[in-house]
């Protein structure tokens, strides 16, 4: 295994790059290829080779986009499993944010909200074929929505942040998604309300079993961040503030708000977000509103319902009440 403090991929998506290459009918350099065979994670530099001689041997700039669409759940290790077993498209992207580091060390993902879009960003570090590997990001993310929703994803557009690879007619023959380049970032768009959109291989027990899997492959290759380790005790122990949290973390509080600022983050928002999830879970559950406030650690029912008004712009009981007709 490589050291864990090197950047790394898992080899499942160079497996991808392989298949890929084997039904174009490319022949890659053996040596790369046979890397793979035996390896738990695959350096970046390996995976920048690979991406090299693979774009190289296809002599087709879209090679990165027709890989991406081509990408299965498999070839994104557990995580791929976990984003689909969650039960709607939000919680997926949460997850993807947590744990795309079990995919790999090339890029990470933000979510933000502008009005009524959301969009999930993503900032690529790699020096290799930058624009083809970005390409085959989104648009893997793009394929892997729209199937883990039954079809009914439908995005606002992408966006890229480089120059169109061949002719934009080229793009619109392979997917059917407004894109955009030249952007400031890189990013999938689509409407707020595509949040609930519920995925149709939900299913609440493997997705505990396969999120404990995850934490132990993040806690394995070193790259479980502060601010993930923060939500993972949030969501074990929701009544817990911050001095309770950050003393299982071996800090002060005032240490873990100086940590968290330097992830861009505050432990407020981190427990917020958290205990959105936790309560949008149980009242889809049809829980007590009582039940989840003494849960979450609110000092009353009135308290719960203020919060929870301000998480989602509706009361608990509206958001209950709405439950089946918000995808």
């Amino acid at each position: 295994m490589t050291d864990s403090a090197e950047q790394s991929v898992t080899p499942r998506y160079g497996q991808a790059i392989v298949q890929s290459a084997e039904r174009m009918g490319l022949v890659l350099p053996i040596e790369l290829t046979e890397r793979l065979r035996h390896a738990e994670r695959v350096p970046l530099s390996w995976q920048d080779e690979l991406w090299e001689a693979f774009c190289s041997a296809s002599g087709d700039p879209l090679a990165g986009l027709r890989l991406g669409l081509e990408i299965q759940v498999g070839h994104l290790d557990s995580v791929g499993m976990l984003l689909v077993t969650c039960d709607t498209l939000g919680e997926a992207l949460e997850e993807l944010i947590e744990y795309a580091p079990v995919i790999g060390d090339g890029g990470e993902f933000q979510l933000h909200r502008k009005a009524e879009q959301v969009y999930i960003d993503y900032q690529p570090h790699l020096s290799v074929r930058q624009p083809e590997r970005v390409e085959a990001v989104m648009a893997s993310m793009f394929k892997l929505t729209r199937w883990a929703t039954g079809g009914r994803f439908q995005p606002s557009g992408i966006w890229f942040a480089h120059s169109p690879l061949a002719p934009l007619e080229d793009y619109r023959q392979l997917i059917d998604c407004p894109l955009y380049f030249n952007a400031p970032c890189n990013h999938l768009g689509f409407p707020v309300r595509q949040l609930a959109l519920s995925q149709i291989q939900a299913n609440s027990a493997l997705r505990e079993h396969l999120r404990r899997l995850a934490d132990q492959t993040l806690s394995a290759l070193g790259q479980h961040s502060l601010s993930a380790r923060v939500q993972q005790l949030v969501r074990t122990h929701p009544r817990w503030g911050k001095e309770r949290i950050a003393e299982q973390l071996e800090l002060s509080g005032r240490h873990l708000n100086r940590k968290l600022a330097e992830e861009g983050l505050s432990f407020k928002s981190l427990r917020e977000s958290v205990q959105q999830q936790i309560a949008c879970d149980a009242l889809q559950a049809d829980r007590r509103v009582a039940d989840i406030a003494e849960q979450l650690g609110f000092s009353d029912e009135n308290a719960f319902v203020r919060a929870f008004r301000r998480w989602q712009g509706v009361t608990p009981a509206r958001y209950k009440a709405q439950g089946v007709d918000r995808d």
